[in-house]
């Protein structure tokens, strides 16, 4: 199960990380990120978006080494509290979403983070 679980966050995460990708190119979808406030992204929010794809990454990686799907680390003892943290961050994102003034980001992106909050707690339980 947890196996699975990973490969499905990571596609959930390659598809967000296109959509930051698209946000950064101009693409007029701010409307469901970063509180909804612009169609298309300022400079600091574009440069939030590129960051974002790099954590979406480095949380699929952590995942994939918990679910024994990526040969880990020769140190394996950190994966375990860093699935944690990435719950933890997930559990913000949950919150944040939904306390969003854009109706657009509050209806897609919340129960997107808060499947993607279910498959880590899969993953980190295994």
């Amino acid at each position: 199960m947890a196996q699975a679980a990973a490969i499905i966050f990571t596609v959930l995460m390659g598809a967000l990380a296109i959509f930051q990708a698209a946000l950064i190119v101009g693409a007029p979808l701010g409307h469901f990120a970063w509180g909804g406030q612009h169609r298309v992204l300022p400079r600091r929010l574009r440069i939030g978006s590129a960051v974002a794809i790099v954590l979406y990454g480095l949380f699929a990686l952590i995942l994939m080494m918990r679910a024994g799907l990526l040969a880990p680390w020769p140190d394996m003892s950190w994966i375990m509290p860093a699935s944690w943290i990435i719950l933890a961050y997930l559990a913000l994102g949950v919150v944040m979403n939904a306390i969003s003034r854009s109706l657009p980001e509050r209806l897609t992106m919340t129960p997107l983070i808060t499947a993607l909050l279910g498959l880590t707690l899969i993953v980190a339980l295994s």
